[in-house]
């Protein structure tokens, strides 16, 4: 690389946030191509952004030496990170710096850099050392195996998270939800649709307006760009060794506006995705045989002739019993592929609650749905309920294939 005059910073750019299909119609750039561009954003990591280029320009100087370029920038961090990437530059010349200081916003970052990458593949990675660097290697084999977008997923064997706790794996879970609710083509595509570790082809997203809101690029790269292939590659997400998580409430909310966005801006968005039918057929079946059970354990206990209890209680317990007999079976049957790759005792219980939970709030949308139906569309009690069975079945099979059936703990 051409290390022209080490105390420059990149020119940042203005106007759309729309990537150029080529570096040579950038003028910010020279004209020369590389195989990969990674962004770094950056806000007060001037005790991390020196580990950070320096293991990941060892890792690729190794695995594509002189073809990558590593793109920190910044949003004017009052701990002036900038500066210390800056004066990086003479020690590592694949490494260039951009100084934000009229914009801010972790996406609109990435963005940035993109803009101004050199790459035909284009990546982004957490300046914290949350992002295990090494992971970056299976990445870019997946890309050159053919796949478009290549994503660091914490649900996929060999993903999880170090220490989280109860309330922000429980935020996690429910951000997901609601986004399989309300944009399941994007969210249904990938197991870990909050992954801030990716890349990315630069075909796949040149020439596309991005608008997002927010940490999560990766929703509108699936839901804007045209995207086919994707690969992922589990990864552990790591607790910070220096400074303070920016995670906050805000972004939880952001994350919600960015899904209704980019719900009501695009027409057709992830249409490449397939829906499994095998295994809804064999979660219809097993969901039958939990029919059975109820009924037959309701009639055991509240029947006069035989345990006579109540029949509120009765249901309840008949419920919960047809509830473990189909977490069984859809454990050894329908989800097999992945229950076999985890069999511990704690792994199992843990996906049993999740399933219980997640078929409880499919009995109160089953109620919801059955009179919604019934007073508003057809005033038929019996076509209400199935089409409210029908509705609850595609949630349970649905929420559980991606919350439920999925690695998300490592030793």
């Amino acid at each position: 690389m051409n290390v022209n005059s080490l105390n420059t910073l990149l020119k940042v750019p203005t106007g759309k946030l729309e990537i150029p299909e080529s570096p040579s119609n950038n003028r910010t750039t020279v004209n020369e191509n590389i195989h990969f561009s990674l962004v770094i954003p950056t806000y007060q990591e001037c005790d991390n952004v020196r580990s950070v280029v320096r293991i990941l320009s060892e890792l690729l100087d190794e695995f594509i030496p002189e073809n990558y370029e590593l793109i920190v920038v910044d949003d004017d961090s009052p701990d002036r990170t900038w500066e210390v990437a800056r004066s990086l530059i003479a020690e590592y010349p694949n490494l260039r710096v951009m100084r934000r200081q009229e914009e801010r916003g972790l996406s609109s970052a990435v963005i940035r850099g993109w803009q101004v990458a050199r790459g035909r593949v284009l990546g982004v990675i957490d300046g914290d050392l949350q992002h295990p660097p090494e992971v970056l290697a299976q990445l870019l084999r997946g890309i050159e195996k053919g796949a478009d977008l290549a994503v660091a997923s914490r649900h996929v064997e060999g993903g999880g998270v170090s220490s989280w706790s109860a309330v922000r794996r429980f935020l996690s879970r429910g951000a997901q939800t609601l986004g399989l609710i309300i944009l399941p083509g994007v969210l249904g595509r990938v197991s870990d649709p909050m992954s801030g570790y990716f890349m990315v082809r630069r075909s796949c997203v040149a020439g596309v307006t991005l608008n997002p809101v927010g940490y999560k690029i990766l929703l509108e790269v699936i839901g804007r760009g045209n995207v086919g292939e994707i690969a992922e590659v589990g990864y552990v997400f790591c607790e910070r060794k220096e400074g303070e998580s920016k995670v906050t409430w805000k972004q939880y909310v952001e994350y919600l506006h960015h899904l209704l966005r980019l719900r009501l801006t695009t027409k057709q968005v992830g249409q490449k995705s397939s829906f499994p039918i095998g295994r809804f057929l064999r979660f219809g079946l097993v969901g039958l045989s939990g029919v059975f059970v109820d009924m037959a354990i309701l009639y055991l206990l509240s029947d006069p002739t035989t345990l006579a209890l109540p029949l509120t209680r009765s249901k309840i317990i008949a419920g919960e019993i047809a509830i473990f007999n189909n977490f069984l079976w859809n454990d050894a049957w329908t989800f097999a592929d992945v229950s076999q790759r985890q069999q511990e005792w704690h792994h199992r219980l843990k996906r049993l609650l999740k399933f219980n939970i997640i078929c409880l709030a499919g009995l109160a949308i089953n109620v919801l749905v059955l009179n919604l139906v019934f007073n508003f569309v057809i005033p038929n009690r019996y076509i209400a309920n199935l089409i409210a069975i029908a509705v609850a079945t595609v949630w349970n099979f649905w929420v559980n294939l991606k919350l439920s059936w999925r690695v998300t703990d490592v030793k």
